[in-house]
C-alpha cells in the first residue's frame, strides 16, 4: 500500500494490490464495530490481519465522518512512543507539557473516528493502556487492532481471529472449475499473473496449484512470496522445492516491512517476542503431528527446565500470540500448529536442546494412550477410545515411526497390537497392515508381544481378503504363543483360523475352530475374546439357518450389556437380522439390522455399516422398496471403495446373496441403466450420509441431492434472505422480526457478501432459484 486513498479525513493508505476473498471476513468485521467498540483481530503472521483492517476501514468509512486513521505501530520499538505514534498519525500538535494521552482525549473527545492500531503485539502492554483511556475518554472512537496477542483489556475486547484462506485437498480436489471457488488460488493467480501475465489454471497444472496452495496452508505471505518465485521457477519446481520453505520464500517486495520479505523473518520477530519459556514450549510442542491436548503438552513436554505446572498459562501465552490455535471438537479441547510454524519450531528444537529426549517422551506418551483404550475396549468407553485414536492419529503414526526407526521393537510390537480397533474398527485398514508388516519385520530375539501382533495382523488381512497372509501368520502364532504359554493368542489365533474357514465359505469347519475357541476364552475370562468369536460364531450359524443362532446372539448381546460394551452387540444384532431374513421375516430383521446400525453412528467402522446397511438393502428388496435397496447398494460400494475391501472377502455365502439381490432390482427397476442411476444416486452419499439415510424409510428421504448453497447462511439468515424476497424493506423487516434495523442492516450486508451478490434483487432471485430446486443464474 502506497498513496493515502481519497474520500474523506484520514490517513488510509490506497492498495497497490487487489483485496482477495475475504468478502465474508470483511462484513463480520464490518459488523462487530457496529456493535463493538473495540475489536482485535489476531492471527498468524502473514495471515493477512493488516490488509483485512485496512480494507475494513475502508469499506466503514462513511460511518465515520471524522475519518478512518491508521497508526502503523511496526517501527515503534519504545512502549512510551506509542501515544506519539498516534498523535502524528492524527496530525496532532502538543506544543504544552500536557501528557500525551490527555492531549489525544481531548482532540478525539467529540469526534466520531475510527482508529486502527497495526501492529501491537510487540507493544501490548502500551497499546492496552492508551486504548483503555481513549475509550473511556472519547465516547465516539472505535478501534480496530491488529496484534498477534490480543489487548487483553477486560470487558471491552472482542476478539476476532483471521484464519488462513481455505485451501483444497489435493487428492479430492483438483479440477480447475472446484479450485477456482478457493481463495487461496485465488490469490495465487492474482499474484503470479503480476509476475506472469498469461498464468492461469488448467486441467495441466491444476494439481501443482492444488498442492502448491495446500502445502502453503492458505497463508497470504507464503502464497504471495512462492507466487514471487514464479519469475523463475516452473510452478512443477516450486512446488518440489517446498520442502524447503523458509530458504525458498523470500525476496518479497522492497517497500514491505523488513519481517515480510521472507517467510523466516516474519516468524523469527514472532518468535523473538516470546519470552523464554514460551520459546522452549513453542519448540517442543513441534514433535506433535496433527495437534494435541494440554495433558498431552503436559506429559511430553514439562521437564526439571519447564514445570508441568507452567505449561497451562504458556499455552495460553502462545494461543494468545497466535503461535497456537485452540480448535473444539466433539467436546475436547485441542490445540494445532500451522505447519510453518512447526517446521520452524523443529528447527529450533534441533539446536535449543536434545530433540530425542521430547521425542522418547512423546513415543511414550501415545504408546500409553494406545495400550490404555485397548485394556478398557470390553466397556462402556469404546466409542470415546477410538474416537481419541482418531484425534491423535497423526501422533500415533509418529510414535510407531519413532519405534521403529530407532529398532524398539518391543515397544513397536506393543503399539501395532494395541491399535488392533483402531485398524479394524475405525476405517485405517491399509495404515493397520503396513505398521503391522513393519514391525514384523523388525529384526529381534522371540518376543512374547510378537504373538499378539501376529494374530493381529491375521485379523487385518482377513478383513482385506487376504486370507494367504492370514494363514501365514497365523502359523507362526501358533508356534510362539505356544512356546511362551500365551493362551489368549492361541484363543484368538483359531478363533481367526475360524474366520479362515467362514470366508473361503466352510461354514461347518468355521463352527468347529469358533466353537473350539469358546470355552477356552470362556476359561481365560477374555471379554474382548468372548465377544469377538461369539458374534462370528451367530453370524456362521444364521448362514447356515441353525436355530442355534439366535440364542448365541443373544448370549452376546447379554454380555455386551453387562459389560457397557457396544462393538460386538452391533454385530451380534446384524446376526439376529440376518437369520431373521433368512426364515422369512423380514420385519424382524429389519428392527435388528436398524438397531445395530443406529450404534454404529458412534463408530467409524466402515465394514460394520457396509454390511449392515446390505443386509437393510436385501430387506428393502423383499418388501418391493427397489429404489430405496438399490440406492443403499450404491452407497455401500461407495464405504468399501474407502477402506479398499468389498463384500467379497467375508465370503461366498454373502457375496452370493448380494448378487441375487442385484439381479433382482435390476429386473424389477426396469433394466440395467435404471439400476445404475440409482446406484450412483446412492454413491454420492458417504458413510454417514449412507447411515442417515438406511435408517429411515425411504417415503421419509428424498434421494440424495449435492448441497445447495442455502447452507452458506446461517437460519436466521435464511429468514431476512426470504423476508427480502417479499419485497419488505429492512425497517420492515426489522419490525416482523422485533430487532433493530441496525440489525438487520448487518444480516443483509453478511448475506450479500457470504453470497457474492451486490443487489437485493439478487438475494430475491436466488430465494426464488432455491425454493424451487433450482439455483438462481446470477
Amino acid at each position: 500500500m502506497d498513496e493515502i486513498s481519497e474520500g474523506g479525513p484520514g490517513n488510509l493508505p490506497n492498495a497497490v494490490t487487489s483485496f482477495v476473498g475475504r468478502r465474508s471476513e470483511l462484513a463480520e468485521v464490518r459488523g462487530l464495530l457496529g456493535s463493538a467498540r473495540l475489536v482485535t483481530l489476531t492471527g498468524a503472521g502473514g495471515v493477512g490481519k493488516s490488509r483485512l483492517a485496512v480494507e475494513t476501514g475502508i469499506a466503514a468509512r462513511s460511518a465515520f465522518p471524522d475519518g478512518v486513521w491508521l497508526i502503523d505501530l511496526a517501527a515503534v520499538r519504545e512502549p512510551e512512543l506509542v501515544e506519539h505514534a498516534v498523535a502524528t498519525a492524527l496530525g496532532v500538535a502538543n506544543h504544552s507539557n500536557q501528557p500525551a494521552a490527555d492531549r489525544l482525549i481531548e482532540y478525539l473527545g467529540r469526534r466520531q473516528t475510527l482508529l486502527l492500531f497495526d501492529n501491537c503485539e510487540h507493544l501490548v502492554q502500551a497499546c492496552a493502556v492508551l486504548v483503555d483511556q481513549l475509550l473511556r475518554g472519547c465516547p465516539r472512537v472505535r478501534i480496530l487492532a491488529t496484534s498477534r496477542q490480543v489487548l487483553d483489556i477486560i470487558g471491552g475486547e472482542y476478539v476476532y481471529q483471521v484464519l488462513p484462506l481455505p485451501v483444497p485437498d489435493p487428492d479430492t480436489e483438483s479440477s480447475v472449475e472446484v479450485l477456482s471457488r478457493y481463495e487461496s488460488v485465488r490469490l495465487l493467480v492474482d499474484r503470479a499473473r503480476a509476475i506472469t501475465p498469461g498464468f492461469v489454471v488448467d486441467d495441466i497444472n491444476s494439481l501443482a496449484v492444488a498442492r502448491l496452495c495446500a502445502q502453503l496452508e492458505g497463508i497470504p505471505l507464503a502464497i504471495e512470496l512462492a507466487a514471487a518465485r514464479l519469475r523463475s521457477l516452473h510452478l512443477d519446481a516450486l512446488v518440489e522445492r517446498l520442502a524447503d520453505r523458509f530458504g525458498l520464500l523470500t525476496g518479497g517486495s522492497r517497500s514491505a516491512l523488513p519481517r515480510q520479505r521472507t517467510l523466516r523473518a516474519l516468524i523469527d520477530w514472532s518468535y523473538d517476542l516470546c519470552t523464554p519459556e514460551e520459546q522452549l514450549l513453542w519448540t517442543r510442542l513441534s514433535v506433535f503431528s496433527g495437534g494435541f491436548d494440554l495433558q498431552a503438552a503436559e506429559h511430553i513436554c514439562a521437564d526439571d527446565g519447564l514445570p508441568r505446572e507452567r505449561i497451562l498459562d504458556l499455552t495460553d501465552h502462545l494461543v494468545a500470540q497466535s503461535i497456537i490455535q485452540a480448535v473444539e471438537g466433539s467436546g475436547l479441547l485441542r490445540f494445532r500448529m500451522l505447519m510453518t510454524l512447526q517446521e520452524y519450531a523443529g528447527e529450533r528444537l534441533k539446536t535449543h536442546e536434545n530433540v530425542e529426549n521430547v521425542r522418547d517422551r512423546h513415543q511414550e506418551y501415545y504408546g500409553a494412550l494406545a495400550v490404555q483404550v485397548a485394556a478398557n475396549w470390553s466397556g462402556p468407553g469404546q466409542e470415546a477410545g477410538l474416537a481419541r485414536l482418531r484425534a491423535d492419529r497423526g501422533n500415533m503414526e509418529s510414535a510407531l515411526e519413532r519405534c521403529i526407526s530407532t529398532r524398539r521393537t518391543q515397544r513397536a510390537l506393543s503399539m501395532v497390537s494395541a491399535l488392533r480397533h483402531h485398524w479394524c474398527a475405525d476405517g485405517a485398514l491399509s495404515e493397520g497392515r503396513r505398521w503391522l508388516d513393519l514391525a514384523l519385520a523388525l529384526d529381534a530375539p522371540r518376543l512374547p508381544e510378537r504373538a499378539t501382533a501376529l494374530w493381529v495382523a491375521a485379523w487385518v488381512s482377513l478383513l482385506q481378503g487376504d486370507d494367504s497372509a492370514a494363514e501365514v501368520r497365523l502359523t507362526e502364532c501358533d508356534e510362539l504363543a505356544g512356546e511362551f504359554g500365551d493362551q489368549v493368542s492361541l484363543c484368538m489365533a483359531r478363533s481367526l483360523r475360524g474366520t479362515v474357514a467362514f470366508f473361503r465359505g466352510d461354514l461347518r469347519a468355521a463352527l468347529g475352530h469358533f466353537d473350539a475357541a469358546s470355552a477356552r476364552l470362556a476359561e481365560q475370562g477374555d471379554v474382548e475374546g468372548v465377544l469377538f468369536n461369539g458374534f462370528q460364531t451367530a453370524i456362521a450359524r444364521a448362514l447356515l439357518q441353525d436355530h442355534q443362532a439366535e440364542q448365541v446372539a443373544r448370549q452376546v448381546i447379554a454380555v455386551s450389556e453387562r459389560n457397557g460394551e457396544q462393538w460386538a452387540r452391533a454385530r451380534a444384532l446384524y446376526a439376529l437380522g440376518l437369520y431373521a431374513w433368512l426364515n422369512g421375516d423380514p420385519d424382524q430383521a429389519k428392527s435388528a439390522a436398524r438397531a445395530g446400525l443406529q450404534i454404529q453412528r458412534g463408530f467409524n467402522d466402515h465394514v460394520g455399516a457396509a454390511v449392515m446397511i446390505e443386509l437393510l438393502a436385501w430387506v428393502s428388496t423383499t418388501n418391493a422398496e427397489y429404489d430405496h435397496a438399490a440406492r443403499l447398494l450404491g452407497a455401500i460400494q461407495s464405504i468399501w471403495g474407502v477402506i479398499g475391501t468389498s463384500l467379497t472377502a467375508f465370503g461366498p455365502h454373502l457375496a452370493g446373496y448380494h448378487t441375487q439381490c442385484e439381479q433382482e432390482l435390476q429386473r424389477r427397476l426396469g433394466g440395467a441403466e435404471a439400476f445404475q442411476a440409482r446406484l450412483d444416486e446412492g454413491g454420492r452419499m458417504d458413510r454417514r450420509q449412507a447411515i442417515s439415510y438406511a435408517l429411515n424409510d425411504p417415503e421419509a428421504v428424498a434421494a440424495p441431492e449435492p448441497a445447495t448453497t442455502v447452507e452458506v447462511l446461517t437460519p436466521r439468515q435464511q429468514q431476512v434472505a426470504r423476508l427480502v424476497a417479499e419485497g419488505l424493506s429492512n425497517r420492515q423487516i426489522a419490525e416482523r422480526l422485533v430487532v433493530s434495523t441496525r440489525t438487520v442492516d448487518g444480516h443483509i450486508e453478511r448475506i450479500l457478501a457470504k453470497l457474492e451478490f451486490s443487489s437485493r434483487a439478487q438475494v430475491a432471485a436466488w430465494v426464488a432459484g432455491a425454493a424451487s430446486g433450482v439455483p438462481a443464474s446470477l
